[in-house]
């Protein structure tokens, strides 16, 4: 029998959500910035903008006001309830950081819930497509990208967080590694918020500070909420999540004191003015211990227990600090305490439940293994979760598939394997579809599971290469989830709250946990793209040689002239000038007017023959005595 805990962690559902109230407001808009200072000399900020529309009739989606027009529109297009973006640059680092509130891969990842009447899966599939293509215009992604070749159906791992979640209901999922995250994705993205980047805290989200960190993150989440499965009592809640680390080490500051100004390059000019609520929540224990906050927040702090761990808050309320008129910025600095006493101050991580790791084993571009490594440092037994999405061209051979484990104070694996609680897997098809991959097993405490599978790398034609062939081929992150049986560095928010602070104090008897590998990178057998480069170059060059002398023959006439030679020496040419001269003036004046119209006429004949061969005629025309380079020629021509 599956254990208990992972059938609970397999039917986790936006239950909770179902018992709170939806609200009667029309529309109302959040912002909030979460500042945690993290081990390392690393700082993690995280923004959160939501905006929830109680629209009550599905007509009513016609009339938006804060809610951006393209939500609306999607709601009316397709039948998605759930819709999850995330663009990421960068990895979390599990181990030093703890968990981040959201969680997000390296690259583009993209999951949708269907649900509706007479839904098929070809229906489905096609408005996957359509809506990947919406939002690839809207975050200016490669979205476009996505389709049945790299988009699977997962069966248990990813749970619907909208209402009602029962009834029939489809699920698509996908991810691009390669996607790289710039200000292109950046700039529509803050346009999609009421206020734009003209002011409230995504202001301070400029390109230049956000893609200089370590790790940033852009989320767009869309759900539908509806009460008691009444289709025209219904709430859409658009959530907007920025998540940035900094590596404070950069700034080349004195004991890594950093301010807001200092992360982004200005202070806070103030709230949005359609903001319902505008907060700043500062972690002021574990690693903030260490700082203090200039100016110190007018509000008490708030003290959050969630499974026997507690996290201490301070409270900025942007609606008391801009109350008072007038034009100003707003800015918050942490100093930390002289280098000589940060040493003793500075308190060491925690280390987290659970962690995860992935990497390739095997030598040349045939054949190797993807290996996942899953450690629980938890002193119980934890159900794990993994979903895997081999690409088409890799052959993934499930015969192959095993999980060793290991207690963590040994460094290598044995024989000793765990067994199967839950298997699905659906073969890959060359061109057409993905492997898709989840398995279930219960991993004890103090213990590290090592899945393997073996592949084969396939060999594809020229035209899938792309552009840079040689950087290799991505297989995108593996997603492992669990079910954590405490708090300890569980941030994340509860599927039934939208605003940060309902994660305060939120305990429960378990908390869902979702974590992604590392994406890898595979050198598949590449052609030599050289080769047709230089045969091209050789041909081009050919051509060219050869039409200009081609094109010369085809299109010019050629005359042939004979060139008279030249006295060979200095006095020969000086007696040839004086003889020519006084020869012609003689013949010139000797010669009747009937011979000298001859003589015109045969010079006009001989005027294409050059003018040294003109002079020749002439001069032989005139009389009977040759010049000196006539006999010149003659004795060259008897020699």
């Amino acid at each position: 029998m599956f254990p208990e805990a992972l059938v609970l962690l397999l039917l986790v559902a936006f239950n909770a959500g179902s018992c709170s109230s939806l609200g009667k407001d029309d529309e109302r808009f959040h912002e909030e910035l979460v500042v945690r200072p993290l081990s390392g000399d690393h700082v993690n900020t995280y923004f959160q903008f939501t905006t929830r529309w109680h629209y009550g009739e599905k007509d009513n989606l016609y009339h938006t006001q804060l809610t951006p027009r393209v939500i609306a529109e999607l709601l009316q297009q397709f039948a998605v309830k759930e819709l999850h973006i995330g663009l990421t640059q960068g990895l979390w680092r599990y181990e030093t950081w703890g968990y981040p509130i959201v969680e997000a891969t390296s690259g583009a990842e993209m999951w949708a819930w269907f649900s509706g009447r007479n839904l098929t899966n070809g229906e489905v599939d096609r408005q996957w497509k359509e809506l990947a293509n919406v939002f690839s215009g809207v975050l200016c992604a490669s979205l476009n990208f996505v389709d049945n070749t790299n988009s699977i159906a997962p069966r248990h791992l990813i749970r619907p967080q909208f209402m009602p979640a029962n009834g029939q209901r489809f699920v698509r999922y996908s991810t691009l590694p390669r996607e790289i995250v710039c200000t292109e994705n950046l700039t529509p993205w803050k346009k999609l918020l009421p206020c734009g980047s003209a002011s409230g805290f995504a202001s301070l989200l400029n390109s230049g500070h956000v893609h200089n960190t370590k790790y940033h993150s852009l989320g767009l989440k869309v759900r539908v909420l509806c009460e008691d499965h009444d289709e025209d009592n219904c709430i859409v809640e658009l959530t907007q999540t920025a998540n940035l680390v900094y590596d404070l080490r950069l700034f080349e500051l004195s004991n890594n004191d950093f301010s807001l100004r200092r992360l982004f390059g200005m202070g806070l000019n103030g709230f949005c003015e359609l903001a319902a609520s505008s907060k700043i929540y500062v972690q002021r224990n574990e690693q903030g211990e260490r700082f203090q906050l200039v100016p110190p927040p007018t509000q008490e702090d708030v003290r959050s227990t969630r499974g026997g761990h507690s996290v201490i808050y301070s409270v900025y309320d942007m609606h008391e600090q801009f109350r008072d008129a007038g034009e100003r910025l707003f800015n918050v600095a942490w100093l930390s305490p002289k280098s000589e006493n940060r040493r003793r101050n500075l308190a060491r991580p925690s280390l987290p439940p659970v962690t995860v790791h992935r990497y390739l084993l095997g030598h040349g571009q045939e054949r190797g293994r993807i290996v996942t490594e899953v450690t629980n440092s938890h002193y119980d037994a934890l159900p794990i979760m993994v979903q895997e999405m081999v690409p088409w061209y890799v052959h993934a051979y499930l015969h192959t598939l095993s999980i060793r484990r290991k207690p963590q104070r040994v460094n290598e694996y044995g024989r000793q394997r765990l067994p199967f609680k839950l298997l699905h897997y659906t073969p890959g098809k060359q061109r057409e579809l993905p492997s898709h991959l989840e398995i279930g097993f219960m991993l004890p405490g103090q213990t590290s599971a090592l899945i393997t599978i073996d592949v084969d790398y396939l060999l594809l034609k020229w035209l899938e290469y792309p552009p840079d062939a040689n950087h290799g081929h991505y297989i995108g992150a593996a997603i492992v989830s669990s079910q954590l049986p405490m708090g300890r560095n569980y941030t994340a928010l509860p599927p039934e709250g939208h605003l940060f602070e309902h994660s305060f104090n939120a305990t429960r008897p378990s908390y869902v946990l979702s974590l992604h590998t590392e994406a890898l990178i595979v050198s598949l057998p590449t052609p030599d793209f050289s080769m047709p480069y230089n045969v091209i170059c050789l041909a081009c060059t050919v051509v060219a040689l050869a039409f200009g002398p081609i094109h010369s023959v085809a299109t010019k006439m050629i005359i042939v002239g004979r060139q008279a030679s030249a006295p060979k020496n200095f006095i020969k040419k000086i007696l040839n000038k004086i003889f020519r001269r006084g020869k012609a003036g003689d013949q010139a004046a000797a010669v009747p007017p009937e011979a000298a119209e001859e003589v015109a006429l045969n010079a006009a004949l001989a005027s294409g023959l050059g003018s040294s061969s003109s002079r020749a005629t002439t001069s032989r025309a005139g009389g009977d005595q040759p010049l000196l380079e006539d006999l010149d020629e003659e004795e060259e021509e008897q020699d």
